[in-house]
């Protein structure tokens, strides 16, 4: 077991450090990602003629290999974290616009008009009124970027050791230490597992409306059940 943990010093990092690392590599991309997507997306909902390019653009993107991104970057950006995060984040952007597009145009005609009726502006009808309403979607969409991310930092190791725990990978070969490999594997899976729960979790808070989908609970009477634009309505009218 001592061994498992015993990371080698060309690493200069602890078991608790690149686990930091791998994070930091694997979350700020998506969150960049998702900066980008929500005005990105509200220009597609808005001009729907620009929804095919832009998807397509993501797609062609999100077809090359991120190693010969890297191989691209490096020239610009050198053997640097950035290197590693910046294909990550454009990755991240074919699965955010769908999702974000998709959450937003399911929202009520009604539910606009309604908005609308109350004075909202296209921007604060947007802000408060239709993302609010379009977050389960958009946490779908979180949670398959962020656990893409996660799995696909490790292939860093191969651009002057940004890969975080994907270097342990390479140090397994290197110093013949299978354990390294398991670390790396089990680490990163556990990773990916705690932060799909997490946004989970987010996802609940954000919306309590939703149902909790508990087995053997019967459902309300369609009458009793509030629609989900009603709390946002409410409470974007405070």
């Amino acid at each position: 077991m001592n061994r498992f943990f015993d990371i080698p010093s060309d690493l200069q990092h602890s078991w608790l450090g690149l686990i930091g690392l791998h994070l930091r590599e694997a979350l700020l991309p998506v969150l960049a990602g998702l900066v980008l997507a929500l005005p990105l997306a509200q220009l597609c909902v808005r001009f729907r003629w620009l929804y095919p390019p832009v998807l397509w653009v993501t797609t062609v993107f999100y077809a090359i290999p991120s190693l010969a991104f890297f191989v691209v970057l490096i020239d610009y950006t050198g053997q640097t974290e950035l290197t590693v995060m910046i294909p990550l984040a454009v990755y991240s952007l074919v699965v955010l616009v769908p999702a974000i597009v998709d959450g937003v145009r399911s929202v009520p005609q009604e539910t606009l008009a309604a908005a609308t009726a109350m004075g909202f502006g296209p921007v604060r009808r947007y802000a408060q009124v239709q993302l609010p309403i379009a977050v389960p979607a958009i946490i779908a969409g979180l949670r398959v970027a962020t656990v893409s991310s996660i799995s696909l930092v490790s292939v860093g190791m191969l651009i002057g050791n940004q890969g975080a725990l994907g270097n342990l990978l390479h140090d397994a070969q290197i110093y013949n230490r299978p354990e390294l490999a398991w670390n790396s594997v089990l680490t990163t899976a556990v990773l990916a597992v705690l932060a799909d729960a997490a946004l989970v979790l987010v996802r609940v808070l954000l919306t309590p409306w939703m149902p909790s989908g508990g087995r053997g609970r019967r459902p309300k009477p369609a009458a009793d059940r509030p629609e989900p634009a009603a709390p946002a309505l409410k409470d974007a009218a405070r």
